[in-house]
């Protein structure tokens, strides 16, 4: 049965949204990242606003793609996906809760930290902050990899921007 969009409230929306996974984050939702800006209901159709983490991000599609199957899973087939640049995502557009997602599953989370250096305050591994930066990029382009001198575990960090 088509649940037809003029009975969905935006909060629905947002909630079915929150199933959502990033394919490079698996533990972080399209909602934990900050992605998504936006969504309208007009005349029955719902307008969803994303922002990539970097212009070019190559998760995009599969998350536009994601986004369209769990709207469809849903029964909701009168809806629209929209990409934007401007204004461009921030890491302070992430959830408390994506950030504390990512430490748990080894990632150290944006910070600009006490001393504005923007580099982790700390291993995710062990909370030492003793860390150094190895690369400006780690496993993907939004994130660097840094090694913890303490529990000498490498570790990539979600970059600050």
């Amino acid at each position: 049965m088509i649940q037809r969009s003029p009975g969905l409230t935006e909060a629905e929306i947002w909630n079915h949204l929150s199933e959502v996974y990033d394919p490079e984050v698996p533990v972080l939702t399209v909602i934990d990242l900050g992605i998504v800006r936006e969504i309208q209901i007009v005349n029955g159709v719902i307008n969803i606003v994303i922002t990539p983490t970097y212009s070019g991000c190559p998760a995009m599609n599969i998350i536009e793609q994601d986004i369209n199957a769990k709207l469809m899973e849903k029964g909701i087939d009168d809806f629209n996906v929209e990409t934007v640049l401007t204004p461009a995502w921030t890491t302070e557009w992430m959830s408390k809760e994506g950030k504390a997602k990512l430490k748990e599953y080894g990632i150290a989370p944006p910070s600009i930290g006490a001393d504005n250096s923007g580099k982790p305050e700390e291993c995710p591994n062990c909370g030492s902050k003793d860390t150094q930066l190895k690369s400006e990029f780690g496993s993907t382009a939004c994130k660097a990899l840094y090694v913890c001198e303490s529990c000498k575990e490498p570790f990539d960090y979600f970059k600050c921007h």
